[in-house]
């Protein structure tokens, strides 16, 4: 059965996002970079064993898709960038009652349903299913107690307030899956359901 992986930048304090434009994470989207190379190659070695992106509605509108579309064209050679061809290469699912059709390629829409949706997709073949927020949709995600893998990427930052994906939940108990430091500051941690 394949894995629902969710991968979330969260600072020490345990939030996802900022109240304010404060520039907290070690790598906004951007072309700075301040991720070092072990973390690079880490984090394109998730990415092989994905085959499935679910998203969003309002981070697919927001333009996820064309964003990292754009970046696998910019850098086709930089093996940093080698994600950003998985991203466009995967099959991209967007979880909404408010679309009737993608507008994205190598793109489906699906109910709102969470539950029997990711649990459809879960039962398919091939590789894991990645999801990477926003806020909400993870916080929805794992309220249903369909998240199987929690991939915390915490950054040396500590904002005060802000969204948090763990509100809605309730209490749940996880099992260490590794916890890995790098020279640029992150420390990246994983976690896995406890039952």
């Amino acid at each position: 059965m394949k894995k629902l992986i969710l991968q979330m930048q969260m600072s020490v304090d345990g939030f996802v996002g900022a109240n304010a434009d404060l520039p907290w994470q070690l790598w906004e989207w951007g072309d700075d970079i301040g991720w070092d190379e072990e973390l690079k190659r880490d984090f394109n070695a998730v990415f092989a064993g994905i085959d499935t992106i679910l998203l969003s509605r309002k981070m697919a509108e927001e333009g996820y898709l064309s964003h990292w579309g754009n970046a696998a064209k910019r850098f086709p050679r930089d093996p940093f960038y080698a994600f950003a061809q998985r991203i466009v290469e995967a099959r991209k699912v967007v979880a909404s009652d408010r679309l009737a059709a993608s507008r994205w390629e190598r793109t489906t829409v699906v109910s709102g349903d969470l539950p029997r949706e990711v649990n459809a997709l879960k039962t398919g073949e091939g590789g894991d299913i990645a999801v990477f927020g926003g806020a909400g949709f993870a916080s929805a995600l794992i309220a249903a107690g369909l998240v199987d893998e929690f991939q915390l990427f915490i950054n040396p930052a500590v904002l005060g307030a802000g969204r948090r994906i763990f509100d809605q939940g309730g209490f749940a108990a996880l099992r260490v899956l590794g916890s890995k430091a790098y020279a640029c500051g992150m420390v990246v941690n994983r976690y896995a359901p406890a039952g």
